[in-house]
């Protein structure tokens, strides 16, 4: 099968309805799907063939989403950089994946010229924009086109990591893969091919909240795309284009529900919120559920495994603000035909409520990371996935993660688990976002440091924050110290890069635990 297909099926059904809206254009089923076809020939044009991999580095616009069709239509590798990765890094990118072609948005292209030059592999820039080379291309090329049979086990996409191990690395996804994610997200986002959803996509479409174009494609629903998250601009999207569903990470719901005007718009359209990509606090999203209504919906998932491997159901949230509030800090249960379990050092499963490793086995999981076999040796373990993170199941089989593996404090002798530490300093009202590590402690062997952003016009003293946590946690747990700061550092995916807090207070230290 050729999943590009889906969208020329939705162009024969649906031909006039918008299928992609960003502040720039309006494109239709019908004008998607040959548009699509021509950029098919003006890569083999530019003797792109089957299986060769083609990089996009944009800021989020409409193109994008041409692009993930078209290299699926054509059988070539998509190869998506985060439209925040430095000029190196896309060097990095380029020459790592064998990218023959970059295709790009206005300002990225100095970066692109740079690959070009430092890469033996790129051959080609094509740069989107009205007057610029991506459209010439697309106008000189066929609209004629004769898709081929792909293979599941034929790859489809690099999936570039965000590098928070300091090194990005690609997760290989297959066909098959992507295949098994469409239906899955389907199945997820409730789609089907009797309501018309309108979608806002606000984080970086090339990557997690881009999942979910495919899908919304393949069953004539409408994607509006905004470049750039900004609180007021969504809630005015939402308003105006009488948006039905959105992806949401925890730092924009965190903007949404503290923004000052964010009562003055009607967003009663918006039936399903679906978040994820990292933790939130309870308290979060509590306010979160008083704001949006009972439609919040989590996944937990990641690059490794293509797509979400397990959902927090609207239900299961009314249910937490209701009779179980402990389930307002988990991930969920296994979705759909997706095996999770908890295991032990050895890979033996946990009884309920022990901590252990999340592992997950199922057809979306990817084939491996390119060029890199010992990494895929490492993660890779009797065919289930090994995350890293740490967790544990209760008696219903909910799934409740505690901390990333490597990311534990120990503390005189004690397992100290940031996420939970930072949970309670969420209980607090002045605090806007907080991240939790451990420092160098001659005694403790590690101490309990918070470091926290308060919000706009808020106060709160170190003693404060300690003795909220004091009200939910045990004397050990409890923050040593509270360092203020302005921000705190994130990836390029908008997540708290807890090792660049981290590193600062160990900085000529003999040792790193």
């Amino acid at each position: 099968m050729n999943l590009g297909s889906l969208v020329s099926r939705s162009a024969r059904f649906w031909g006039d309805r918008i299928a992609l809206k960003d502040p720039r254009t309006t494109v239709t089923f019908r004008q998607l799907d040959e548009r699509t076809d021509r950029l098919v020939n003006a890569l083999s044009d530019l003797g792109v063939k089957q299986g060769e991999r083609v990089a996009v580095f944009a800021w989020n616009r409409s193109e994008i989403a041409e692009v993930e069709v078209a290299l699926l239509k054509g059988g070539f590798v998509r190869v998506p950089m985060n439209a925040r990765l430095s000029a190196q890094e896309a060097v990095h990118v380029s020459n790592d994946s064998f990218a023959k072609v970059i295709i790009v948005d206005p300002e990225h292209e100095a970066a692109a010229r740079q690959a070009l030059s430092e890469s033996e592999y790129v051959e080609h820039i094509l740069v989107m924009g009205d007057d610029n080379s991506y459209e010439q291309a697309l106008f000189n090329a066929s609209a004629d086109l004769k898709l081929p049979d792909m293979d599941p086990s034929d790859i489809a996409v690099h999936h570039y990591t965000s590098g928070s191990s300091g090194v990005l690395k690609a997760a290989v996804h297959s066909v098959g893969n992507r295949q098994t994610m469409l239906r899955k997200l389907i199945f997820r986002n409730k789609l089907t091919a009797d309501n018309h959803e309108i979608c806002v996509h606000v984080g970086p479409i090339t990557h997690v909240s881009g999942m979910s174009l495919l899908p919304l494609m393949s069953l004539g629903h409408t994607s509006i795309i905004l470049p750039r998250f900004d609180a007021d601009n969504f809630l005015q999207t939402v308003q105006d284009e009488k948006a039905t569903q959105t992806y949401l990470v925890p730092t924009m719901i965190n903007r949404i529900v503290t923004a000052e005007n964010r009562h003055n718009y009607d967003i009663s359209t918006l039936k399903m919120i679906r978040y994820g990509a990292a933790p939130i606090s309870p308290a979060r999203l509590r306010e979160a559920i008083e704001f949006f209504g009972p439609i919040m919906n989590q996944a937990y998932g990641g690059g490794e495994m293509c797509s979400s491997v397990t959902m927090l159901t609207e239900t299961d949230h009314a249910r937490a603000v209701g009779d179980k509030p402990a389930l307002l800090q988990s991930c969920g249960r296994p979705l759909f035909d997706t095996e999770v379990k908890v295991v032990d050092e050895q890979g033996n499963e946990l009884p309920v409520g022990e901590h252990g490793e999340l592992v997950v086995r199922g057809q979306d999981i990817m084939q491996g990371y390119w060029n890199a076999p010992d990494l895929t040796e490492a993660v890779l373990i009797d065919g289930y996935y090994h995350t890293g993170d740490i967790a544990y199941a209760d008696d219903e089989g909910y799934l409740f993660i505690v901390d990333r593996k490597k990311e534990m404090i120990v503390s005189g002798g004690f397992n100290i688990y940031p996420n939970e530490v930072e949970n309670a300093l969420y209980h607090h009202p002045a605090v806007f976002e907080a991240c939790v590590v451990g420092v160098p402690d001659a005694d403790m062997g590690e101490a309990i440091k918070a470091v926290v952003v308060l919000k706009d016009n808020q106060q709160a003293t170190q003693e404060e924050l300690v003795e909220q946590c004091g009200k939910e946690l045990g004397k050990f747990k409890r923050p040593h110290s509270v360092d203020f700061v302005a921000e705190l550092p994130k990836n390029n995916s908008g997540k708290i890069q807890r090792k660049a807090v981290r590193d600062p207070y160990w900085a000529g230290q003999d040792r790193q635990v």
